[in-house]
């Protein structure tokens, strides 16, 4: 490993890695105080107002809070690292040597696409395994602590359970596991087989069924109709649960990759509107760490060059393109909820546009 290190990456290449890792975790360091601070000044009534103790509120909400801003923001952060020393190098002239010395431009980017590519495992492993688990600590104490009053629950709720059987829910209370005005239909292909009535339906979470009140159940086989119950009380399993009725705008984001993928299955089958949301999600995690090349190439190809004023003007751009970046992806994500757009198509444009606008700069950039 030691001679192919060495083989590859010369003095110059880990003087550079070392000025980009240094850099990176420095500002990565700045802005994690910056949002923790920010975020205790906007909180702090809800933090005082619920008596949260100091043990929940450092080891869920901010467990939870720091690891996904943190891993969201570090392509950005990356960006800034990457024109701050490299604007830094050209300022020093310490790029013109090695352009100069027989190195091509694609030979100067090796060290920064190595340490791109450790930030990239660093940030594909977060986004698939490690926050999805520390967003549902920041989720559930959201949920609990963070509150408008507004009602998460969803109504008129059409739903298919498996090939056979759809159910309607008119209203769901979250907090009582109560719904109104519930119906169940099983079907043999186009002929309805079964459809059961009933005024509500109510979780039991220690039995894990589903309790039915004061209901009629009829069966129907060509043009014979029987009515097989019609009483107070019924228990029975099936293939939903209360969360299935909540409307949460952040819980996709704190699903693990298997039950994410589960609850991709049941959108599918189950036609309830949210399936572009969850695959959105799902192939966010794989993509969005791929931004990190991107705007390393940028940041590069921006700052290479030696300008008046130093590092400011290159800075100055990088977090305008650092706010346009964040536009385009939440436009993204808009695109494709709204729009009917592909999830694939939305989550890779924010990467293709700002890829081949990089590419024009890496043109231009000095050789």
């Amino acid at each position: 490993m030691r001679a192919f290190l060495d083989k590859y990456l010369k003095v110059i290449d880990w003087y550079i890695i070392k000025k980009y890792m240094s850099t990176f975790f420095f500002t990565l360091s700045v802005f994690s105080v910056v949002m923790v601070v920010f975020d205790i000044s906007e909180h702090l009534d809800n933090f005082l107002k619920s008596g949260t103790s100091f043990h929940d509120i450092a080891f869920k909400y901010y467990a939870g809070f720091i690891p996904f801003y943190l891993n969201y923001l570090s392509p950005l952060i990356n960006f800034l690292a990457v024109i701050l020393f490299t604007a830094k190098m050209a300022n020093q002239t310490e790029i013109v040597p090695i352009l100069t010395s027989k190195a091509s431009f694609a030979r100067f980017l090796r060290p920064y696409f190595v340490g791109a590519t450790l930030l990239f495992i660093i940030s594909f492993f977060a986004n698939v395994y490690l926050i999805p688990y520390t967003n549902r600590l920041k989720v559930d104490f959201e949920n609990a602590h963070f509150s408008d009053g507004s009602d998460p629950s969803k109504s008129e709720v059409h739903m298919q359970l498996d090939k056979h059987t759809f159910v309607y829910v008119k209203s769901f209370d979250n907090t009582a596991k109560t719904g109104l005005e519930f119906i169940m239909e099983k079907f043999n292909g186009d002929i309805m087989t079964e459809k059961l009535v009933a005024q509500s339906i109510a979780y039991d979470s220690v039995k894990r069924v589903w309790i039915i009140r004061t209901f009629s159940d009829r069966h129907i086989n060509g043009l014979k109709e029987t009515m097989l119950w019609h009483g107070a009380v019924k228990d029975t399993v099936l293939d939903m649960k209360p969360e299935d009725f909540e409307q949460r705008d952040n819980a996709y984001s704190a699903m693990p990759m298997k039950i994410l993928n589960n609850n991709i299955t049941k959108a599918r089958l189950r036609g309830t509107g949210e399936l572009t949301d969850m695959l959105f999600e799902k192939y966010h995690r794989f993509v969005y760490p791929l931004s990190t090349y991107v705007l390393t190439l940028i940041g590069v190809a921006m700052s290479s060059r030696k300008v008046r004023g130093g590092v400011g003007l290159p800075l100055g751009i990088g977090i305008i393109l650092c706010f346009t970046y964040i536009i385009v992806e939440r436009f993204a994500l808009v695109f494709s909820i709204k729009g009917g757009a592909p999830p694939m198509l939305s989550v890779f444009m924010p990467n293709v546009i700002f890829g081949l606008f990089g590419y024009i700069l890496l043109i231009r950039a000095p050789k």
